[in-house]
């Protein structure tokens, strides 16, 4: 189904960015699993609208209510069902959107597949939708931390033409949500903060590049072929509103380099074999190598801005259009977390299937 991610962890998000609510159903979660809804509200906080200058002043407390699959402080082994209420949704913000198709949004091609759409704030191609995936992902996360101590971690590293200089450690939580940009290069951070306010005072967006970086992933989870570990977490961030471009290590610049430059040599490591470097970025072959993951997602300027901007109505008639409404002038800082809930639904997918493979008959 469109609406539903993973094989054997299998998430169905559900809501509307102006319906009554919006949430997600888990299908697969192994029982037994210690969760309390604030396992799942932290992330929740980190990704909801109106938590600094430089977001959506859209003021939503994002609580998470947990419907089902969880019994005495474990889940029971069947459907987890989450919700978050919709409280500050402002519809009539948006009746110009009824008539009139906002420029690079989804608006025309949602008409042109569904014959209807929901103009209030985009329906279900607003980025609220990723609610489900977050909080999701904090149960996703939750496994990957008791199964193996995974710990993913994902920053900005650019915004717009401002770059952070590649960083020479795993940062710590705590360096990411320093500032609300969530770069951890404190002097890069206020750049980025400056361009973003310059923007939106121009009623104007930007873009940018957001970094993942994962460790404690074992070797062995992927496939060779399709489900290949680098394909999924493209599909998997690829979903994601307003992403554009997804790289795995050294990405398209390791086209510049050759083979002899950018083989990654094995070496004996502390618990088995690793490599010399990283510039397959952790997978090899469709697989996980033991090394860390490292990607990157590039998210375009946010769609909807606040000038005038030429577009044709429901009719093909030409048309001028100043959108309205509370808009993100950069979707980068928020969408950290969303990575982040997208790669732990990843790795948690795969961990199952590779242990359901390999682990179920002893020959």
């Amino acid at each position: 189904m469109p609406n539903s991610f993973g094989k054997l962890f299998q998430i169905s998000t559900w809501g509307e960015s102006h319906g009554p609510s919006v949430g997600v159903v888990i299908d697969g979660c192994p029982p037994r699993l210690p969760l309390a809804e604030s396992d799942i509200q932290a992330d929740l906080d980190r990704r909801r609208p109106g938590q600094s200058d430089i977001t959506t002043p859209r003021q939503e407390a994002d609580r998470v209510e947990v419907l089902s699959g969880i019994f005495e402080g474990c889940t029971t082994g069947q459907p987890l069902a989450l919700l978050v209420r919709n409280a500050d949704a402002r519809p009539e913000a948006y009746a110009e959107m009824k008539e009139n198709y906002r420029p690079s949004h989804a608006d025309f091609t949602y008409q042109a597949k569904y014959g209807v759409r929901d103009h209030r704030g985009g329906g279900r191609s607003s980025a609220r939708e990723t609610i489900g995936r977050v909080a999701a992902g904090a149960v996703a996360r939750k496994i990957l931390s008791l199964a193996g101590g995974v710990e993913i971690r994902a920053y900005v590293t650019h915004v717009h033409r401002v770059a952070a200089p590649s960083l020479d450690h795993f940062p710590t939580l705590a360096e990411v949500e320093a500032t609300a940009v969530r770069c951890p290069h404190l002097p890069t951070a206020e750049k980025m903060i400056a361009t973003i306010k310059e923007a939106r005072a121009a009623g104007d967006s930007v873009g940018g590049v957001i970094e993942c970086r994962v460790r404690g992933v074992p070797a062995g989870l992927g496939e060779p072929v399709f489900d290949r570990l680098e394909a999924d977490l493209a599909k998997a961030m690829l979903s994601l509103p307003a992403t554009k471009g997804f790289e795995i290590g050294s990405g398209f610049t390791g086209t510049l380099l050759k083979g002899s430059q950018h083989n990654d040599a094995f070496v004996q490591k502390e618990g088995g074999v690793g490599t010399a470097t990283n510039k397959s970025g952790g997978v090899q072959g469709g697989i996980s190598n033991g090394e860390e993951l490292v990607f990157r997602i590039a998210f375009k300027p946010t769609a909807t801005i606040l000038q005038k901007q030429q577009t044709v109505n429901v009719h093909g008639e030409a048309s001028e259009l100043q959108a309205r409404g509370r808009h993100d002038p950069c979707v980068v800082p928020r969408a950290v977390v969303i990575v982040e809930a997208m790669t732990a639904l990843v790795l948690v997918d795969h961990w199952m299937r590779h242990a359901a493979q390999n682990h179920t008959f002893k020959f």
